[in-house]
């Protein structure tokens, strides 16, 4: 199967390897390989809406496991975008207080990424705060 390297920021946006205080360290990123139906299975957190961003997650595509080691090998990167109704409910929790103020001043008309047309980006997600959520996007991905 194809490999999939996710990665988004923690409750509070920052991520791991680019934000000051954790260039050290890995956290809220990982790769797996796709089953035999092309899908991959990932347990994370829901991520913080942060200043200027809608609620996402940045993934790349591989052709295998051992081609996912280079950028150099990437046949597809993007991003998936997070509902509105679904952020809301989990921004109402305790530890993202600034994420329902970012939100709110924020539209997936006006993100610098999805402005252009969300519909192929946009996750369906089913699920509550109490169960967890299960997040989906079907991707095309290059022969």
């Amino acid at each position: 199967g194809h490999a999939l390297y996710i990665w988004h920021c923690d409750q509070a946006g920052n991520y791991s390897l680019y934000s000051s205080d954790a260039v050290a360290e890995d956290y809220l990123r990982g790769v797996q390989v796709s089953d035999s139906d092309g899908k991959v299975n990932f347990v994370s957190v829901f991520p913080a809406c942060y200043a200027g961003r809608w609620p996402h997650a940045h993934f790349e595509i591989y052709r295998s496991l051992d081609e996912a080691t280079s950028a150099a090998n990437v046949l597809h990167t993007s991003q998936l975008a997070l509902p509105e109704d679904i952020c809301d409910q989990v921004y109402a929790t305790d530890g993202y207080t600034q994420s329902v103020h970012n939100l709110a001043q924020l539209s997936l008309a006006t993100d610098n990424v999805f402005r252009d047309g969300v519909e192929s980006q946009l996750a369906s997600i089913t699920g509550d705060n109490d169960a967890g959520y299960t997040v989906r996007l079907t991707v095309g991905v290059p022969a």
